[in-house]
């Protein structure tokens, strides 16, 4: 019987790998066949770092994806991005403070990215749209499986305007141990790390330290003293983070 590897295209291939590295039970031929088949039903397409449009950011990261999802496109603009990450539970405050630095930054042609979450993530994205600006959302999820739900208009505005990505196989569920491994995703497509609002157990956190890995810059936005997602922020600044004002 012939080697299943020896049948398949340099992208199958990938795909094929990027299955079993994720535990995916479909890790063969009929699995790969079934993940490029539901990529077409989503309007969506998988890249692999021999492609062109791969992110050539997230080549030069530790452990880049071998199998990218997208939906939407990733431009060469792209390359001058910035993460805008924080609080899912955020206040009126921290949601005004992710909108009004995403605003002004799409304004100047930076792209934002972010990872689609309720809260900060959710406002980072909007402010860009606002601004007519581009955004990137890497989901913790296939992206057949829209997270949250009430994102999902959100979500059609980002892939017109910028792109959805994940990692992930296109049926994956949101799991909660997805979502730390998705973050080094956002830092590496970014050249700095914004946190704006987070608790001390943040998943943001999480993300700053992959920007520090990465040798991405991190800021914070600090905030009232009183509130418990100030303490990350603000332990971050502690540390040695940019403190943002505007």
């Amino acid at each position: 019987m012939p080697d299943i590897h020896t049948m398949l295209s340099d992208r199958e291939r990938s795909i094929l790998l990027n299955l079993r590295k994720l535990g995916s039970p479909h890790c063969d031929e009929r699995g790969v066949e079934r993940e490029l088949a539901l990529a077409r039903r989503h309007q969506a397409r998988v890249l692999t770092p021999s492609d062109a449009e791969y992110p050539a950011a997230l080549r030069e990261i530790h452990d880049p994806p071998l199998a990218l999802y997208l939906r939407g496109r990733v431009v060469e603009a792209d390359a001058i991005a910035v993460a805008v990450v924080g609080a899912r539970r955020a206040s009126l405050y921290g949601l005004q403070s992710a909108e009004r630095l995403a605003y002004d930054l799409a304004l100047r042609g930076v792209t934002i990215v972010s990872g689609l979450a309720r809260g900060i993530d959710g406002a980072a994205h909007q402010g860009a749209l606002n601004a007519s600006g581009r955004t990137l959302a890497v989901l913790g999820c296939g992206l057949s499986r829209m997270y949250p739900p009430e994102h999902a208009r959100l979500a059609e505005q980002i892939a017109a305007h910028g792109a959805l990505l994940s990692e992930y196989p296109m049926d994956t569920q949101p799991m909660p141990h997805n979502f730390p491994r998705r973050n080094r995703l956002i830092s590496g497509l970014s050249r700095g790390v914004v946190v704006v609002e987070a608790s001390d157990r943040s998943g943001a956190l999480i993300t700053a330290d992959c920007a520090l890995e990465q040798g991405r810059e991190v800021f914070a936005v600090p905030g009232p003293m009183t509130s418990a997602t100030s303490h990350g922020t603000h332990r971050l600044i502690k540390e040695g983070a940019r403190l943002v004002t505007s």
